[in-house]
């Protein structure tokens, strides 16, 4: 019921592998930080998210001229800023970009920064550092942020002259968006963001002697593999987020279409195939569905394509898929071999080793072996999607929060999940129609994700609804974020699922600790006063013919929107695959 201000429209085609050479005027020298934003520019960047402080502050000051081509968020926490920037990139395809100061401001972009390393989420990271003849003197908020955040992104640099910028931010996108996406973090002094000189124009990075992005690709291994798959009986695709990295969503459709294989996904791939789609059989992993988990251990050929073998996906390896010969496509050779043998290696870019396997397969359908998933299919829903999406009792589930929303979207929202059961719940459930609609933490698991993603999605998508579905643990965590919405206007819809738990934890403590909950009893502050008090629509539903109608309202309304739904308190998240057992041990209840 609050009027609020629409954000400011983004471009949401992917970005281009290769910037726009940009030249400022040569006439007048300028400052490292207006260099710096102008080599955002020429990359294409129209969205920073940050918060300002000492450290950084002749950045801050250059920008206030550039307010007009670059839009900057101030958001209400630096891990919140970074997470945002994670959303944006997630959504769009486009490289996102976080600005942060010195010391405290630095070390809090670390959580961020490991979650887009281990998800492959292209970031480019500025951070300010202390004037550089004060560098190891413990000066007032210097922390050597390069050796903190080493493990944890894909290239860092310090600059302490003005004249490196331009070389090291077009080395730093280049490296972000190229190969394996990741983040990267450039540091750069006081005195480099001060100091003056001549800039020469802007040329993009297009090659690092060094640094090969994109391995060759080796026709042998396609041939050997699409061999493998011609005489296979019983085989199985795995696919994981390196399909929607390597924009080669139609590339792998064709293929799983000519082939004939059932195709499972990983949480991070989900949505480069319709999730209606008559070959997509499914999520894997620890509470994926039934069928793909217990089948990946029957197959004969398993074709695995942008994935890397997370033992959340795998359990045990020594009980996984050992009967079958693994055909593993990967743009990043380290991952071939790392977990799982395999038969055949392919090497390189989907979008490019897609095709070329594609046109080798031949034209099958499979249907006695389709036949044995829609059998487990049904042994689930049996088991547990019809009460968990068609409950009989009187509290509202998780499971129907979603197919309730699934109804009034119609599978064309953006879903950004926290982390916990409702994120797991969410996956199994939510629909998905279009590509780059499913956000998460994944290797991470990055409790407090999703507000603020969802805020940078919105920014990164902004003609797409975006809905934010998160636990009364998580947003807690960077509840602090509806400060940026009620700033900036932004639209995000806000599904919160409280069961007054921390959920995922509680369930471990049921079933594998006797029911010792120990520190899971989780107590919250009314969450519609605070949302008010941000001046963001509210409501809460307990009573499940309220559920439809509150959904719809969320929906509709014209800005930013907090659902509260008390759901189940104790209900667990089944199939599930015990930790330390093999796929083939899942459990339905």
């Amino acid at each position: 019921m609050y009027p609020q201000e629409q954000p400011r429209p983004a471009p949401t085609s992917p970005e281009t592998a290769v910037a726009t050479p940009f030249s400022a005027p040569a006439a007048r020298p300028i400052s490292g930080a207006e260099a710096a934003l102008l080599a955002l520019l020429a990359e294409g960047v129209d969205t920073v998210f940050g918060y300002p402080g000492g450290a950084i502050i002749p950045m801050y000051d250059a920008l206030y001229d550039f307010r007009e081509q670059l839009n900057h968020v101030l958001v209400r926490h630096e891990q919140g800023g970074i997470h945002a920037a994670q959303g944006y990139a997630r959504a769009s395809g486009k490289v996102g970009v976080v600005f942060a100061t010195s010391g405290p401001g630095a070390t809090n972009l670390v959580t961020g920064l490991a979650d887009a390393q281990i998800d492959s989420t292209p970031l480019v990271c500025i951070t300010g550092q202390v004037f550089a003849h004060l560098l190891g003197t413990d000066a007032f908020q210097e922390t050597d942020i390069l050796n903190i955040t080493t493990p944890v992104t894909k290239w860092n640099h310090q600059v302490t002259d003005a004249h490196e910028l331009p070389a090291v931010l077009a080395k730093a996108f280049y490296i972000a968006r190229s190969g394996r996406p990741g983040p990267v973090l450039i540091d750069i002094t006081k005195n480099a963001q001060l100091q003056k000189f001549r800039f020469g124009g802007y040329r993009p990075c297009t090659h690092i002697r060094s640094y090969r992005p994109r391995p060759i690709v080796r026709p042998e291994y396609v041939a050997q593999a699409a061999a493998l798959i011609n005489q296979a009986k019983r085989p199985l695709v795995l696919w994981g987020q390196g399909v929607l990295l390597g924009q080669a969503e139609a590339e792998f459709r064709a293929f799983v279409e000519k082939s004939g294989i059932p195709a499972a996904w990983t949480i991070l791939g989900a949505g480069a195939l319709p999730t209606g789609h008559p070959l997509n059989v499914g999520m894997l992993g620890m509470h994926g569905n039934y069928g793909p988990n217990v089948l990946t251990n029957e197959c004969d050929v398993l074709v695995a394509i942008g994935m890397r073998f997370d033992d959340r996906v795998t359990g045990r390896l020594d009980k996984y898929a050992r009967q079958a010969q693994v055909i593993h496509l990967d743009i990043d050779p380290t991952e071939i071999d790392k977990n799982v043998k395999a038969t055949v290696p392919v090497w390189g870019d989907c979008q490019e080793t897609l095709p070329l396997l594609t046109e080798l397969v031949q034209a099958r359908t499979y249907p006695e072996w389709r036949q044995r998933f829609l059998d487990h299919d049904a042994e689930e829903i049996a088991a547990v999607i019809r009460d968990e999406l068609f409950p009989t009792s009187d509290e509202l589930t998780m499971g129907e929060v979603i197919q309730q929303l699934n109804e009034l979207t119609q599978g064309e929202a953006i879903i950004v999940t926290d982390v916990g059961q409702h994120q797991m719940v969410a996956c199994r459930y939510a629909r998905l129609n279009r590509t780059r609609s499913s956000i998460t933490s994944g290797g991470l698991g990055t409790m407090g994700f999703a507000l603020p993603a969802a805020i940078g999605a919105k920014y990164g998508a902004p003609e797409r609804p975006v809905v934010a579905i998160i636990g009364d643990g998580g947003i807690q965590m960077t509840i602090q974020e509806l400060g940026t919405i009620m700033q900036t206007g932004i639209n995000v819809k806000i599904l919160l699922l409280n069961n007054q738990f921390l959920g995922m934890v509680r369930q471990w403590q049921e079933l594998f600790h006797d029911r010792r909950y120990s520190f899971v009893d989780i107590q919250s502050p009314d969450y519609v006063t605070v949302a008010r008090g941000y001046r963001i629509a509210s409501r809460r539903v307990e009573a499940r013919p309220d559920l439809q109608p509150a959904l719809r309202q969320m929906l509709e309304h014209p800005g930013s929107f907090l659902l509260e739904v008390m759901v189940m308190r104790e209900n667990n998240i089944f199939p599930m695959v015990p930790q330390g057992c093999g796929i083939g041990e899942i459990r339905l209840k």
